[in-house]
């Protein structure tokens, strides 16, 4: 009788915290032992010369999530998932959208039918909160959050989205007294609002507007209110999809006074820039997100913050619309104003590959900082942690072997995600995962899909335990 279902020989193990060579015994998918000469096993994987890192944690993605203007999401969780397994990715968390008007109870059962049976990697569910009315800051959050949806996420802007200064008081109260991590999309409306009225004023309305409607004035703005809000409250909050210097500063100002202020970026704020909103005809719209991508200099400083600790997360925010589409990027036509574009760039899939090779191959991060920020600080942040984000005895066996020598070109063509474009075609990457493991299931090979639809299980978060961040270090 075998001693375990799989073991992973020869590997260079790499945590957040070590780097050191071992193998990993398997049983029911969980990892049961690290170590030498570990005996017997049905089946034997080689991972001589391969890097072996924790399964990726992409913890903000959209996912065949309804939306109140017409437009329809590419990927649902069949197509979004097995986009995410061939990434290296193995456990998703997406939003359950709360409508105006409708119970959040009601948006989370929704989003439950959504997911059954399609997912091919765990998955989880953050809320969305646009309308937190007495019941719902009474009765449905506070269960639901017992329930497992630990974490949520508010916006400063969107008309149908955003809430008040005196309602994010009370969300972020709430927050507090149950234990629940509050994400929040930092921008200042009225700001945007301002803008791009003048800007249609002045016939300013193709793509490459969007950047200048959406100032990092506002954005800058809107992050310190939401850090000043929750120092009010007392509370932990974690500041989504940081675009550049000016967020960034004020991020490092309230970790540097001790606040349990958190920061996520997105690979859009290190490859793209406001360049790629000016491209010919209405192209700039595949490139339309909010905060947009900004100048080189701001892609530096999100770099110097990934390495320095200011940030905590790397999440795709994978918001896919098609481009060539009614419902999706064209939804008002090619001559509509930026502000009708669906908001949102496919990332799922080239997530990890990008700042695999534009991180830790080049070296502006080292690979340790890699898995913290793509597995192991989402695990905590959001309660997942120990059983996904490590390579311990007891955790899931969510493992990516990664060959660090390998080259390849982002082309759509061979992605697996339901959208008909990528912003990074034809970037050229160094290092690429091989294999991909979800819970001891290989879910990936050779960047094809190697798993099943309804694989994928749905996973109860408990309440965050994440570390202060450190912002400070480094001189800052």
């Amino acid at each position: 009788m075998s001693d375990f279902d799989t073991i992973i020989k020869n590997g260079l193990i790499i945590t957040a915290a070590d780097r050191y060579v071992a193998d990993i015994g398997i049983k029911e998918g969980r990892i049961a032992a690290l170590g030498q000469a570990l005996g017997n096993a049905a089946e034997i994987i080689d991972a001589d010369g391969l890097w072996v890192m924790p399964g990726g944690i992409d913890a903000h993605c959209h996912l065949d999530q309804p939306l109140g203007d017409g437009a329809v999401m590419a990927d649902d969780f069949h197509s979004g998932t097995r986009s995410a397994a061939c990434g290296g990715t193995t456990t998703v968390i997406p939003f359950a959208a709360q409508q105006k008007g409708q119970s959040l109870r009601a948006a989370v059962d929704d989003y439950h039918r959504r997911s059954e049976g399609k997912a091919f990697i765990d998955y989880a569910f953050h809320m969305i909160v646009t309308d937190p009315t007495e019941t719902v800051l009474k009765e449905e959050l506070p269960a639901l959050i017992e329930e497992g949806y630990s974490s949520f996420k508010i916006y400063m802007t969107y008309d149908d989205l955003k809430l008040n200064d005196r309602e994010i008081l009370k969300v972020l109260a709430l927050a507090r007294r149950e234990g629940a991590m509050v994400m929040v999309h930092a921008e200042n409306a009225d700001c945007i609002a301002y803008l791009t009225e003048l800007l249609e004023a002045c016939g300013k309305t193709a793509p490459v507007y969007h950047g200048e409607a959406h100032s990092t004035i506002a954005e800058r703005e809107a992050t310190h209110r939401a850090i000043s809000l929750a120092e009010l409250i007392d509370v932990p909050v974690l500041i989504v999809h940081v675009s550049g210097p000016e967020a960034i500063e004020q991020i490092r100002w309230a970790q540097s006074r001790g606040l349990r202020v958190y920061g996520e970026t997105c690979p859009q704020y290190l490859m793209l820039t406001a360049t790629d909103l000016d491209q010919e005809g209405f192209e700039g719209a595949k490139c339309v997100c909010s905060p947009p991508p900004r100048d080189e200099a701001a892609q530096q400083a999100v770099w110097q913050a990934l390495e320095s600790g200011v940030f905590q997360v790397f999440s795709s925010d994978h918001a896919p619309f098609r481009y060539e589409d009614p419902k999706g990027k064209k939804l008002h036509g090619e001559t509509a104003c930026f502000k009708h574009i669906p908001n949102g760039i496919p990332g799922l899939e080239t997530r990890l590959p990008i700042l695999f090779s534009e991180g830790v191959i080049k070296e502006r991060i080292d690979a340790t900082r890699f898995v913290a920020l793509t597995a192991t600080n989402p695990a905590k942040i959001y309660g997942l942690y120990p059983r996904k984000g490590t390579i311990a005895i007891g955790s899931d066996a969510d493992l990516t072997l990664w060959d660090s020598r390998a080259r390849t070109t982002v082309r759509n063509a061979e992605l697996h995600h339901d959208v008909d474009y990528t912003p990074y075609e034809g970037l050229e990457l160094t290092g690429r995962p091989v294999l991909t493991l979800c819970r001891g299931q290989v879910v990936s090979r050779d960047g094809r899909l190697a798993g099943e639809p309804g694989f994928g299980q749905f996973l109860e978060c408990g309440k965050p335990q994440p570390a202060r961040p450190r912002g400070e270090a480094k001189g800052f």
